[in-house]
């Protein structure tokens, strides 16, 4: 299984960060506002060369609406997990009565 180094965490969250920055309409100043940071670690975590705080990850998630899949689904490199990252995302695209009849299935399934 592959491994990822922090140095691949910390590109991959800054494009993610700058791609949804950019997408809100907002400048590195904005956001830094926002999140009560500095520009010049806003800038460095989007250049993926400052380490990103789980604080300031679960913030820029909240003021920026990134759901965790987006973030996780470019970070997790295990075949299960991902598989169980893809049930979850159709899943939530299900209505509450198809999500009823899915676990019925499921729960079919885990007792056969």
């Amino acid at each position: 299984m592959k491994s990822l180094k922090k140095l691949d965490i910390d590109k991959i969250l800054g494009e993610i960060f700058k791609e949804y920055r950019i997408k809100n309409k907002l400048t590195q100043e904005k956001i830094a506002e926002k999140l009560g940071i500095s520009v010049k670690y806003i800038s460095r975590i989007e250049n993926g060369t400052g380490g990103v705080k789980v604080e300031t990850l679960v913030n820029y998630m909240n003021i920026l609406c990134i759901s965790p899949n987006v973030i996780f689904n470019k970070l997790i490199v295990n075949e299960d997990l991902r598989l169980q990252m893809q049930l979850s995302e159709k899943a939530s695209k299900l209505s509450d009565d198809k999500i009823s009849f899915v676990i019925s299935i499921m729960d079919l399934l885990e007792n056969m």
